[in-house]
């Protein structure tokens, strides 16, 4: 059974001026995506600082959504690593804390063979009990997951049951899902993607979007899951400026100055992320207006 269908939200984490985790924000974003139809929170991901959280920062994160959220929606928790040992320990005490699933980037900078890939993932998975995402972003990671090591993880290994595709590479996507034969859970990790993903088989998006604009970007989900399928496709062409706004600056940049317009969170980044530039800020508020967020 799937971990979520529809658009779970890559949460951003909010910080005070000083760079500590704004915790007051954090539960006014949690209540505001539960109440706007958000199917799943995802936690400590890219969109949430994780790699520049410490390790204590990372698990006091993760423990305050799950109790936050207390079960009203699913809680997935980024804690994957390139070292294979970090990420056993923050899976493992993730898990304890009572999440619902773990999303594992694929190793960056050291990369992996596809071998190597297979061993890291099984390894991690092996620890513990909760589903596991695969996450695929080779544009961050410079490592690609390719299908045939997807698809193998899934069959090897039981809680391996899904990838975050965000390789933004169609042909791949389709292969993996010609040679998955369903068992891969397939989510779009690119909010300009989301109908064409699920045309493929996907059950929906991890999503940047969803930060500002969660009821619209659930409703992209569940009006291809109901049959629906012009209006989801509407949808996502409607959405596709600000989509493409939302990453003309390096994510998470762009979305946490889309949440302070919105009133939301202070625009606090930790280096060597940096504020927005104006140009980039004004294309971003322009894109909000007209999607009609602001």
């Amino acid at each position: 059974m799937a971990i979520f269908k529809g658009a779970g939200v890559a949460i951003v984490t909010p910080m005070n001026e000083d760079g500590s985790v704004n915790y007051e924000q954090f539960a006014n974003l949690i209540e505001f995506q539960i109440a706007n139809k958000t199917d799943a929170i995802i936690v400590c991901g890219t969109t949430g600082e994780s790699s520049t959280l410490t390790h204590e920062e990372h698990l006091d994160v993760i423990k305050y959504c799950v109790e936050k959220v207390a079960g009203r929606v699913p809680v997935i928790a980024g804690t994957g690593s390139n070292a294979t040992d970090t990420a056993i320990y923050l899976s493992t005490e993730a898990e304890k804390m009572g999440v619902d699933g773990l999303l594992l980037v694929s190793p960056y900078y050291n990369k992996a063979t596809q071998n190597g890939l297979y061993a890291h993932f099984k390894a991690i998975a092996e620890s513990v009990k909760v589903p596991v995402i695969l996450y695929n972003v080779p544009s961050r990671t410079g490592c690609n997951i390719l299908p045939e090591t997807v698809v193998r993880l899934c069959k090897d290994v039981e809680n391996i049951v899904a990838v975050k595709e965000a390789s933004g590479n169609i042909s791949q996507i389709a292969h993996l899902a010609a040679i998955a034969k369903g068992c891969v859970d397939i989510y779009s990790g690119n909010d300009d993607q989301i109908v064409p993903i699920m045309s493929l088989g996907g059950l929906g998006v991890i999503s940047v979007l969803s930060n500002v604009a969660p009821e619209q970007t659930h409703m992209i989900c569940q009006n291809y899951l109901d049959g629906n399928v012009q209006e989801a496709l509407k949808m996502q062409l409607d959405a596709m400026d600000l989509c493409n706004a939302l990453f003309c600056e390096v994510n998470p940049i762009p979305v946490k100055k889309a949440l302070s317009f919105m009133g939301m969170i202070d625009n606090n980044l930790r280096m060597p992320l940096s504020r927005m530039e104006e140009a980039t800020s004004a294309r971003l508020e322009k894109a909000m207006k007209e999607y009609g967020i602001l």
